[in-house]
């Protein structure tokens, strides 16, 4: 279906004041007109390039030092426009000061990063202004301000760690330069960093931004020196991953009514001698959404709101009075994510774009290249089915759908799942760079929290090499939100592969897979969430033990769920020796005292790898604490006797594809 889709919002009226132009002033933008339609949410009229060159900054930008009162980048100086990746160029290493007006899209063929010289304010013309497969280089340079335009997709595909040697394509990379003023501006699926701000560069307010789509926000440091003063506030940072920011060293980082959403590996960090003071902040589904890496560091954070977030929320040392060094008012947190997602980024264009469907391809024929960038292309919290079709490749990438994306397909573009592979290699006992291990959850390479997502035809891989490093629980999967389908997905791992898992412990949620290839050795199917496994191949990978060859199952269901976990109409296989191989074993979390696990396996081919004891203790717990029972099994591992209870036909009547998920009628079940 089509849909218009606003894919940025300028600032209102109400947040004119941050662009340091009252509404009075406002008017059009003089030449051309501008194509497209410009989005003007809230009664928002464009200031026009020389009312942006006019604004005053806030915050550490605003002081005076070195020699300078102030940040007025290009003020005073002429106005020149930039409809070219070369006459970009060519203005910013001028050693005049300008006004640089850029119009419209500039695409660099080949990736460059433009030298700056002092003085400049590069100004985005009304909607659409925007810079792709480019970015800026500020060295020893000071007096520099940008406004109201996209930096954008230089992204380097299937680069999504960043560790290429050639790929250095921040969106702006600055080092020891000061007086630096970065506001209404987008920063997406870049290269390496959005922002890398480094080698002592000070006096720096990066204000109403987006920055989005992305490994590396906001990275801060690369010196021995404590140096820096930085304001950053109402920023949108969202679907990324770390340096979010990272600040390093920093004299003064004043941090405050940003809006923090859909962070996978951690929050706002402080590391070696850094002062920070956060304040009324909003984090939204952010790992360890605040940390103080190392002993010196001094965190103050205060007034900020935590909504669906785990892990450390640091508040060390005294760090610094922000007041002593500039007035400001601060929004209140529980205002901020409205504030925020309304009034960050620069003035876009509304676009008739069919978003129902989008492609993602490491040849450069898709939308995006990186799984996770489409993903944040989603609408938050859109009840529209959206499918994002997968080509062909080896994508390294740790993979989340988000709980504020709901309804979303991932499907491989052919119909064979071994064509596209999700791949990633993090172990549960991995130790953490900042402290601590990643743990069960922050091991997946895909996670399913948001409800109704559906995989199909495609590989997701923990490729945690065991043999090399020790065993540990490595996920594949972990699904979180309700109604999750997975069809024709293999699920690869070895220890703990797939986890059926809720959002908390009184939390249901039901995932039901079809026709999935599943291997693994210890408990690789496990938690406690309500899974369906119909018409599935369970693979038992062999350990090379004549006696032992570990458990397929470990169900912790709620001991008030009757239904845990279902496995029917399929083939449970193994190359390990006859025998060595428990079909599951009782987890009874220490976490959770109302835990019964529950699991029953009917109509299934069992391998002769299965042992005449077919269920196994587990923690101190028998197995026959455990809700544990087959039905009209056959093959050499369909054991009939006492360590294999049966149900009656009666009772089997009461555990089916239907009574597991009740008023849920997923595509394909029996």
């Amino acid at each position: 279906m089509k849909l218009r889709v606003v894919i940025g919002l300028a600032a209102a009226t109400l947040m004119m004041g941050a662009l340091g132009v009252h509404p009075a002033q406002a008017e059009d933008p003089p030449g051309e007109a501008q194509t497209g339609q410009a989005t003007q949410p809230h009664g928002w009229t464009d200031a026009g390039p020389e009312a942006l060159a006019a604004g005053t900054p806030d915050g550490f930008a605003a002081l005076s030092g070195y020699g300078i009162g102030g940040t007025t980048g290009g003020q005073g100086g002429r106005t020149v426009s930039a409809s070219n990746i070369e006459e970009l160029k060519t203005y910013a290493s001028a050693p005049e000061p300008l006004i640089i007006v850029i119009h419209g899209s500039l695409k660099a063929e080949n990736y460059v990063k433009i030298p700056v010289s002092a003085n400049k304010s590069f100004i985005g013309k009304g909607a659409g202004a925007e810079l792709v497969n480019a970015g800026f280089k500020l060295i020893n340079v000071s007096n520099v301000i940008f406004r109201n335009f996209t930096i954008r997709d230089s992204y380097i595909p299937g680069d999504w760690d960043g560790k290429r040697s050639d790929n250095d394509r921040d969106g702006i990379q600055l080092d020891t330069s000061h007086h630096v003023w970065v506001d209404h501006m987008a920063f997406e699926r870049l290269g390496d960093g959005l922002i890398d701000t480094r080698k002592d560069s000070d006096y720096l307010t990066y204000s109403w931004n987006v920055f989005a789509d992305h490994n590396k926000a906001l990275g801060v440091g690369w010196t021995a020196n404590t140096v820096t003063h930085l304001t950053l506030h109402h920023n949108w940072i969202r679907n990324t991953v770390q340096r979010n920011a990272s600040i390093d060293n920093a004299a003064a980082a004043h941090v405050y009514n940003n809006y923090l959403q859909d962070i996978g590996q951690y929050g706002m960090m402080g590391r070696l001698n850094a002062k920070i003071v956060l304040e009324g902040n909003y984090f939204k589904s952010v790992a360890d959404p605040v940390v103080a890496k190392d002993p010196n560091t001094q965190i103050v954070q205060r007034d900020n709101i935590f909504n669906g977030t785990r892990g450390r929320r640091d508040n060390v040392g005294a760090a610094f009075d922000p007041t002593s060094f500039y007035a400001y008012t601060k929004d209140a947190a529980a205002d901020v994510p409205g504030i925020v997602s309304a009034g960050a980024g620069p003035l876009r264009l509304a676009q008739e774009q069919d978003r129902t469907r989008l492609t993602v391809a490491l040849d450069g024929t898709g939308d995006f290249a990186s799984i996770q960038a489409a993903i944040g292309a989603i609408p938050t919290d859109s009840s529209i089915p959206r499918t994002i079709s997968i080509k062909p490749g080896f994508y390294r990438e740790v993979v989340n759908v988000w709980p504020d994306r709901k309804n979303v397909t991932l499907e491989g573009s052919t119909s064979n799942p071994a064509d596209v592979v999700i791949s990633y290699d993090t172990p549960a006992g991995g130790a953490k760079f900042f402290g601590g291990t990643w743990g069960a959850q922050g091991s997946a390479t895909f996670t399913a929290s948001g409800e109704d997502t559906t995989v199909r035809n495609l590989t997701v891989e923990n490729a945690y090499d065991e043999a090399a490093n020790g065993g540990s629980q490595a996920l594949a999967v972990r699904s979180v939100g309700d109604r999750a389908t997975f069809e024709g997905t293999r699920f690869l791992g070895n220890q703990d592969t797939y986890l059926a898992d809720t959002n908390g412990r009184d939390a249901t949620a039901r995932t039901y897979l079809k026709d999935c290839y599943i291997e693994g050795d210890v408990d690789f199917i496990y938690g406690r969430g309500t899974a369906v496994l119909d018409g599935c191949t369970i693979h038992s990978v062999d350990r090379g033990s004549t006696t032992n060859n570990g458990y397929i199952a470990a169900p912790s269901t709620k001991k008030t769920n009757p239904y845990g976990m279902l496995i029917i109409n399929s083939r449970l296989t193994s190359d390990a020796a006859a025998g060595t191989v428990s079909l599951g074993r009782p987890w009874f979390p220490s976490s959770d005292p109302e835990a019964l696990p529950q699991i029953v396996i009917r109509d299934s081919w069992l391998g002769a790898h299965i042992a005449e004891q077919g269920w196994a203790d587990m923690g101190g717990h028998s197995w026959s604490e455990g809700r544990f029972a087959e039905f009209n099994n056959s093959g050499p591992g369909a054991w009939l006797n006492a360590l294999h209870p049966q149900l009656t036909a009666e009772q089997a009547a009461d555990y089916t594809v239907a009574s597991y998920l009740g008023d849920w009628h997923p595509t394909g079940r029996n």
